[in-house]
């Protein structure tokens, strides 16, 4: 079962997590139709294979050490540190250290480009209540 995202106008905190990053997992924070915030946890020496999405896109390091490869060249980050991508750049991520990452994501019409993950969850206005 997928894990509820937040909603629009809820306070969500995003913090390096320290001892408890060994045992984090990734997760999406939230989803609307424009945009998308994930917290993806990476551990060591973990690759995240060329990929890439339609629009503009901020990779910001929480924590950890994390290479960001592209035909533009490497970046390399550390806690504090972001890069925005280029719309359509194809890029890979590969975790130097046990690392956590906020990536932000501008979608359309809830797809970042590869349909937004199988099972994406899309928040469209406010919770209804249930019936």
């Amino acid at each position: 079962m997928a894990l509820p995202h937040a909603h629009l106008l809820d306070v969500v905190t995003v913090r390096p997590l320290g001892a408890a990053l060994a045992d984090a997992v990734s997760t999406s924070l939230i989803k609307t139709d424009q945009l998308q915030l994930l917290h993806l946890v990476l551990p060591d020496r973990h690759d995240v294979p060329a990929h890439k999405v339609d629009d503009q896109c901020v990779i910001h390091c929480l924590e950890g050490d994390v290479e960001v490869r592209m035909g533009l060249g490497t970046r390399r980050l550390g806690p504090g540190q972001l890069v925005v991508l280029p719309a359509g750049e194809t890029h890979a991520l590969s975790a130097r250290a046990p690392s956590a990452l906020l990536v932000t994501l501008r979608l359309h019409r809830g797809d970042a480009g590869d349909h937004g993950g199988a099972g994406a969850l899309t928040l469209r206005g406010p919770p209804t209540a249930p019936v």
